[in-house]
């Protein structure tokens, strides 16, 4: 089994996840954290999950300018996404990625309208840039148009096509310079584009993706067995040494962001956030919080289980170190040393339990006994159980430390097991299945 993973299964998917554009994805979303935390922090204070404070935050006027914030961080999450494919992909070409960083954002400026219409007195306001389409709306768009623009500006700098200046000029000038070309070219092919579609079409590029790719891509991902397949991919590529929770967050994450960001959307306009009012169950909470918490394959029972109830000194030693760090999300020392790698009778749980986890955490929300999340966001380094109330108040804590009970008794019979032959190996006794 593991020499058919190892030589049929897992070549093609490393090289797809090594491929140019998918490099350039997972690292260009990672320029759009800070802003992605930092926005959440203000849109948890304009909606803190004490309803008290939330009611004292809107009576003191102080939510309108929490609000602000928001929309200035994480509300343009797709422009910071769309500069950060970009500059990734050439730079992993070799180039100076901050010019083809700022085409892509001229270019994804140019997939949508610049004016907008208010439905109920049909005034329409130009010279405006629409936010509909700068934060979850636009994710997708914004990944085409930053790998476009990316792999386009390599192309004209691989062949050479650039005014080039003598060495003495500064290099942030003739950088500029170097930009001329490829950018006039992009553009001007973006204008085309965007006439095109206006012009016979009555639509924008932007909007044409969003209905025909990422609407039902969000679909299939808000489905239980969406849900299902974020818990097994990770763990199950971790169990074969590859960093599962890199590759499936980095490819996932845009689609996740976008879910949460509709929830929002949700709740400033007024709603109610629910299923039937187009709520989605599946984000990036549900990811970070019920799936990976405190690490890949939800370890904390495994290291509970190791510091507290394990017999061979090799364990002990083990869990207590790994304690702290595990509360923190910090597990590699875990997979790695327990092991988990490889290890068949460990795999079974660890994967079985962020499994199980997302089954309860589907249903905990579709049947509305916790309320879904919105778009508030904590680092990956929280603790489990504080993460929950942050991101939606006491019924997400408790579903957190319910999920993570489970989790230590889907361990127990077979990290029992392990720590039996430990003792038995540690005493010079024979090992015994």
């Amino acid at each position: 089994m593991n020499e058919f993973m190892n030589n049929k299964v897992l070549p093609p998917v490393l090289k797809f996840v090594n491929t140019k554009a998918i490099t350039a994805l997972r690292n260009g979303m990672l320029y759009t954290m800070p802003f992605t935390i930092v926005g959440s922090i203000f849109l948890l204070l304009s909606n803190f999950p004490i309803k008290a404070v939330s009611n004292w935050v809107t009576d003191s006027g102080l939510g309108v300018y929490f609000d602000q914030a928001y929309g200035a961080s994480f509300a343009i999450m797709a422009i910071f996404a769309v500069v950060g494919i970009a500059y990734s992909y050439v730079k992993n070409e070799g180039f100076e990625g901050l010019p083809a960083g700022m085409i892509g954002l001229v270019v994804y400026l140019l997939t949508m309208r610049s004016s907008v219409t208010d439905a109920e007195t049909n005034v329409t306001i130009s010279n405006v840039i629409d936010k509909t389409w700068t934060s979850g709306q636009g994710m997708i768009s914004a990944i085409l148009v930053g790998l476009f623009v990316g792999w386009a500006y390599s192309w004209f700098l691989k062949r050479d096509i650039r005014i080039k200046l003598p060495e003495q000029v500064p290099s942030n000038v003739a950088n500029s310079f170097t930009a001329l070309i490829p950018a006039s070219a992009i553009i001007t092919f973006a204008m085309i584009v965007y006439a095109l579609f206006d012009a016979f079409m009555n639509t924008t590029v932007v909007e044409l993706i969003y209905e025909m790719i990422q609407s039902p891509m969000q679909g299939v991902t808000d489905s239980l067995g969406g849900a299902l397949l974020l818990g097994f991919l990770t763990p199950f590529l971790w169990f074969f040494g590859v960093h599962g929770s890199t590759i499936v967050g980095g490819i996932m994450g845009p689609i996740l962001q976008a879910n949460s960001l509709a929830n929002t959307d949700i709740v400033n306009a007024g709603k109610e956030l629910t299923l039937a009012n187009g709520g989605h169950i599946v984000t990036q909470q549900f990811y970070d919080q019920f799936i990976n918490v405190t690490g890949a394959g939800m370890t904390i029972g495994l290291v509970m289980f190791m510091a507290f109830f394990a017999k061979s000194a090799q364990y002990k030693q083990l869990g207590r170190l790994s304690l702290a760090p595990a509360m923190f999300g910090i597990n590699e020392p875990i997979v790695f040393a327990t092991p988990i790698v490889m290890n068949p009778i460990m795999a079974v749980p660890f994967i079985l339990t962020p499994v199980v986890s997302s089954i309860i955490t589907y249903f905990a929300l579709y049947t509305g006994l916790v309320p879904l999340f919105t778009a508030v966001q904590v680092p990956w380094t929280m603790p489990p159980v504080v993460s929950g109330f942050l991101i939606s108040g006491w019924q997400a804590a408790l579903l957190q430390f319910v999920v993570l009970t489970v989790g230590f008794f889907i361990y127990l019979p077979f990290v029992r097991k392990m720590d039996q032959i430990n003792t038995a190996q540690e005493s010079g006794e024979e090992v015994t299945a």
